[in-house]
């Protein structure tokens, strides 16, 4: 890694020219696997169909006891794309999805990171990633005006689940149009198994429009700084993954499934609640160090942080995942589905049952009124 010069620091903070020098990340450290664990596929300044990240698409877990040398590459994708159907917006994003995507590696790799920013792009970018100790969290070394790149090594020192944005001026601009993602650090033993594994973003969209109202919708800076957004999304698109659009995701009954979320914000924390289940497990702030909370309702994920829960699915159902501040459901956008499918377990869940005929409903029967 190479230190920062006061000529990039002065352009980070948005002082002076803007970068020109592309940064090298040198070679992969002796006796180190390198892998490549992310290439950007995307053409910038583009109208795309969606910028929804599949939450299924979660780089697979890490299965070894030594440390690995990885070269990540990312893009900054400035793209159109529709927030509901007949209502476009200009997005700002990494490789042309929201949140961006997720970056996997062990405690103690090494990462030699790249941003690319394509001479189609209007305006610079840099990514702050939390999981590095480095100015700006490396937002200095990697700032790149468009047509250029810049680079990074980095180890992964302390493990968890971290965001990763944009921090040029203006970054709340940045990073309600899209621009975050998360690096999930695993601790050296790992993560528990489990079945599945769903990765979601949450973040406002501060636009000129009104929800539903058709044609192209720009951005509204006084909206942003009087934290009143149009749109509160998950995976960037109103009601993304609901069954009235491209979801419901899909589950069995008896299989375990892990969430990974990460609050971009730029304003609002998420009230993380899964409708008809809870977070069995549930690490805040994204922390692996710690012991998980347990059974946990609803999980507090403040802008610029992260949230790791596991579910039991024990019964067929359709989960809502959502923020349960429910404005933000019925008249935002916010909104995933997840459909458990399998035998029924009447001793968990009856949907059939018949209140004369069973008794109460709640409580053991006695003094309920």
């Amino acid at each position: 890694m190479f230190a920062p010069t006061r000529r990039r620091v002065l352009e980070a903070l948005g002082i002076g020219g803007v970068a020109s020098v592309a940064g090298c990340s040198g070679d992969a450290p002796a006796g180190e696997e390198t892998t490549t664990q992310t290439v950007a596929q995307t053409t910038a300044n583009a109208t795309a169909e969606s910028v929804a990240a599949d939450p299924t698409d979660v780089p697979d877990p890490v299965d070894r006891s030594e440390p690995r040398h990885h070269e990540v590459t990312l893009e900054a994708v400035e793209v159109t794309a529709e927030i509901e159907p007949g209502v476009t917006f200009d997005y700002m994003t990494f490789d042309g999805q929201i949140p961006g995507p997720m970056i996997r590696v062990r405690q103690g790799d090494t990462v030699s990171f790249t941003l690319k920013n394509p001479p189609e792009n209007d305006m610079p970018h840099n990514v702050d990633m939390h999981a590095i100790y480095g100015t700006g969290g490396g937002a200095v070394a990697t700032t790149a005006a468009p047509g250029e790149e810049n680079a990074e090594r980095f180890e992964a020192t302390y493990p968890g689940a971290y965001i990763y944005h944009c921090a040029v001026p203006n970054l709340d601009y940045h990073i309600s149009a899209g621009m975050f993602g998360m690096i999930l650090v695993e601790p050296k033993g790992g993560l528990p198994e489990v079945d599945r594994e769903f990765y979601f973003g949450q973040h406002e969209l501060y636009t000129d429009g009104t929800p539903g109202s058709e044609g192209h919708h720009g951005f509204d800076f006084e909206a942003m700084a009087s934290e009143n957004p149009t749109y509160v999304l998950l995976n960037g698109e109103k009601y993304a993954y609901a069954a009235a659009n491209r979801g419901p995701l899909q589950a069995n009954v008896g299989e375990t499934a892990r969430v990974f979320m990460v609050t971009g914000g730029p304003n609002l924390q998420s009230n993380f609640h899964p409708i008809g289940n809870v977070w069995t497990e549930c690490f805040p702030n994204g922390s692996l160090s710690m012991e998980p909370h347990t059974h946990i309702q609803t999980q507090v994920v403040p802008p610029g942080s992260t949230m790791v829960g596991t579910m039991e699915l024990p019964v067929p159902e359709r989960i809502k995942l959502v923020d349960h501040a429910l404005s933000r459901v019925a008249r935002k956008g916010n909104l995933a589905e997840i459909d458990v499918t399998g035998e029924e377990d009447p001793e968990v869940f009856d949907p059939e049952v018949d209140g004369a005929d069973e008794g109460p409903l709640y409580g053991d029967g006695e003094g309920d009124g």
